[in-house]
C-alpha cells in the first residue's frame, strides 16, 4: 500500500489546535477551582494555584502565536486592519489579566486618553500585548504600567515593569529577528518573533511598525515598546 504524503507543517498546526482546545478546558477548570478555594486554603497555596493558572494561560498564548504564524506563513490569516479605540483595547486586556496579576500581588495600571484611535488588527495586537504582559509578569517586582500615546506620527505602546530590566545580551540583539533557542533559560524567542512579525505587517505612508526592548521608563525596569504607523 502506498503511504499517503503528509504535510508536516499542516500536521503540527492541527495538533497545536487540539492542544490549545484541551488547554482552554484545563484553564477554565483551574479558574473555577480558584474561585471555590479562595476562602478555604492558605494564601501561599492560593498563590501557587494562581501561578498554575498563569502558566496555563501563557502556554495557551504560545499555541495561539504558533497557529497565527502558521496561517500568516500560508497567507490564510484574515488580517483586518481597521480603526480601533486604543483605550478600549487596553481596558479589555487589563480586565482579562487583572485576576492573574492579582494572584502575584502585581499592580497593573494604564495611561491612555479616551480619544486615542488608531488603525491595527485588533486580535493580533491583543496577542502582542498579552505576550508583553507575560514577559513583564515574570520579571517585575510588583508593578506593570502600560502607556499608549502618539509620538512622531506613530502609535507607541509601552509595557514597563519595575524589575531588573532586560539583560545586556538581549539589548544587543536584533529583537525583531531573534528566533534563537536558549537551552540555559528555556527561551525560544517565539513571543518576540511573533510580535515583530505583527509589527511589520502594519504599514502606512511608507512607514512600517517596529518592536524594541529597552531598560528605563517609569520604573527603571524593562520596557517593551511597540510602534505602529
Amino acid at each position: 500500500m502506498e503511504q499517503e504524503d503528509i504535510n508536516f507543517s499542516d500536521f503540527i498546526a492541527s495538533s497545536t489546535h487540539d492542544m490549545k482546545n484541551s488547554l482552554n478546558i484545563q484553564s477554565g477548570f483551574l479558574e473555577e477551582l480558584m474561585v471555590e478555594c479562595r476562602d478555604k486554603i492558605d494564601p501561599a497555596m492560593l498563590t501557587r494555584l494562581g501561578q498554575m493558572i498563569y502558566e496555563s494561560s501563557r502556554m495557551n498564548v504560545n499555541l495561539i502565536q504558533i497557529l497565527s504564524l502558521y496561517k500568516l506563513g500560508k497567507s490564510i490569516y484574515p488580517i483586518d486592519i481597521a480603526e480601533q479605540s486604543v483605550n478600549e483595547l487596553l481596558d479589555e486586556i487589563v480586565m482579562q489579566n487583572q485576576a492573574i496579576m492579582g494572584y502575584k500581588g502585581i499592580a497593573l495600571s494604564v495611561d491612555c486618553t479616551g480619544d486615542c484611535y488608531w488603525y491595527f488588527d485588533r486580535d493580533l495586537l491583543t496577542g502582542v500585548l498579552i505576550n508583553a504582559l507575560n514577559n513583564a509578569y515574570n520579571y517585575t517586582q510588583d508593578k506593570i504600567h502600560i502607556i499608549a500615546h502618539v509620538k512622531d506620527g506613530m502609535l507607541e505602546i509601552r509595557v514597563e515593569d519595575n524589575g531588573r530590566g532586560y539583560p545586556k545580551s538581549m539589548l544587543l540583539e536584533n529583537v525583531a529577528d531573534n528566533k534563537g533557542v536558549s537551552f540555559s533559560t528555556g527561551s525560544t524567542g517565539l513571543g518576540f518573533y511573533f510580535s515583530s512579525q505583527v509589527a511589520r505587517m502594519h504599514k502606512n505612508a511608507g512607514k512600517q511598525g517596529r518592536l524594541a526592548i529597552e531598560n528605563g521608563g517609569t520604573f527603571g525596569g524593562g520596557c517593551f515598546v511597540l510602534s505602529l504607523p
